[in-house]
């Protein structure tokens, strides 16, 4: 597929294989997230942190489906902006553009706002303005570089990072064997029929949604693989399984050393478990690979993502032109990595973490909405691509996918839908100045 990006020089770099972008994938939704979440996940989950897990992949394997059939068939930079802009129309493809932002723009400076408050917790004294800058120097740095250093840094921090999911796995199965915790390999972690009822399966869809945010990123990455209608897609459901594998596994791990959910400290439950388990060591290894894994590694990967979704807005016009801009020798968006780095660190040491949270959590869920019905409405109704398979890839599935994400949406508290609106707000007022009144497509269309 060729485009005007490229007669103007401003085309990526392809250099991610299929390898890369999974890596890519389980580095942004992070191999050990569960530990920095397990304690409240328990408490609503009731104990069944794994189920709720299981729930998740289940549930957000149907966006992921719909995410895997436009990939192939738009191998471009800009993830659902430029999905929604191809199959409905250019002015929807903006607002879900400008959605999909609030979870990719925002996304890196809660993260940041997250490592810092660890790195302060771990060193007392220590100003957490310094962490923010810090990591938001180092991560700048490597991805301007290119996206090859990025897809190294992807593939040592995960590696880390499972070293010590490993550690944690050995020290906690051998504590069950010796007796410890429920000091049996129990289902009751994934079963218990006095307690799953309808509220407790929406309320595992809510948590396990959120908790699967990021697999999506690797669609950002399009023109950056070098096979992207062939790998893109198939990466993203390979890092949604595998890391919901790893997601299951050990919340299952840690319910067993902590049965019972109602005497869990929430906010260190896993690594309260970790230390029953290990003693001291394996804690204080867990929060340092945490650190790691999110300040950098995680970090790194949804500043990639944002950096590139800028770049498509700006490539179409709809955005300020410098934000598509390519480094001559890198062949990255640096223009938008220094802009989304400076933005990151200026919302970060501004905002509070749970206004951060709502942004994300509303951005991210509606443009996943917009992009399962833009699946329905080009191949199911345009294209009417309706018998066989077809009927299930293209209707079945991605209504699921829908339905599941719209039961999450519409039980939003009252605070993060009026922050949701509001940014819709300011993006239907902007796409209305960009396209006088909306008469006028983006002078940038890919062919």
């Amino acid at each position: 597929m060729t485009h005007n990006a490229t007669k103007e020089g401003n085309s990526l770099k392809r250099a991610l294989s299929y390898k890369d972008l999974v890596f890519y994938g389980m580095v942004f939704m992070v191999v050990i997230a569960p530990m920095s979440i397990f304690g409240f996940v328990s408490r609503e989950g009731h104990g069944m942190a794994p189920l709720v897990y299981l729930v998740g992949v289940i549930c957000m394997l149907f966006t992921a489906l719909s995410y895997r059939k436009m990939s192939a068939e738009f191998p471009i930079a800009g993830s659902v902006y430029t999905y929604v802009q191809k199959s409905i129309n250019p002015h929807v493809g903006f607002l879900a553009g400008w959605l999909i932002l609030l979870d990719y723009v925002f996304a890196p400076a809660l993260l940041y706002a997250l490592t810092a408050s660890w790195c302060v917790a771990l060193m007392p004294g220590t100003p957490f303005w310094l962490w923010v800058v810090v990591f938001v120097a180092l991560n700048t740095l490597i991805n301007v570089r290119g996206i090859e250093y990025t897809a190294k840094m992807d593939v040592f921090i995960f590696t880390v990072s499972a070293l010590a999911l490993a550690l944690f796995l050995y020290y906690g199965i051998t504590y069950v064997a010796d007796g410890g915790g429920t000091g049996s390999f129990t289902l009751a972690p994934f079963y218990q029929p006095n307690t799953i009822n309808p509220a407790f399966i929406g309320t595992a869809v809510t948590i396990a949604a959120l908790s699967f945010l990021g697999f999506d990123g690797i669609s950002t990455l399009a023109e950056e693989a070098r096979e992207p209608r062939r790998d893109v897609g198939r990466a993203i459901i390979t890092a949604l399984l595998v890391i919901g594998a790893l997601f299951i596994l050990q919340s299952y791990i840690a319910t067993l050393i902590q049965p019972d959910f109602t005497k869990m400290d929430e906010n260190n439950a896993f690594f309260d478990a970790a230390l029953l388990a290990g003693g001291p060591f394996l804690k204080t290894a867990l929060l340092v690979v945490n650190i790691l894994a999110i300040g950098i590694a995680n970090t790194m990967a949804a500043q990639a993502a944002a950096s590139r979704v800028l770049f498509g807005m700006a490539r179409d016009k709809f955005l300020p032109k410098a934000l598509s801009r390519v480094h001559a020798k890198y062949q990255t968006p640096h223009i938008s990595t220094l802009f989304m780095a400076a933005l990151s660190l200026i919302v970060a040491l501004l905002t509070s973490i749970d206004f951060l949270t709502k942004l994300i959590n509303f951005g991210a869920l509606t443009s996943f909405i917009i992009l399962n019905f833009s699946v329905f409405w080009l191949f199911f109704v345009k294209k009417q691509q309706r018998s066989g398979l077809h009927l299930l890839n293209h209707l079945v599935y991605p209504w699921l996918g829908m339905l599941i994400l719209a039961y999450v949406w519409i039980n939003f508290d009252k605070a993060t839908l009026t922050i949701g609106f509001i940014w819709l707000g300011c993006g239907i007022v902007l796409g209305f100045f960009k396209t006088k009144g909306y008469k006028e497509l983006p002078s940038v269309q890919f062919g």
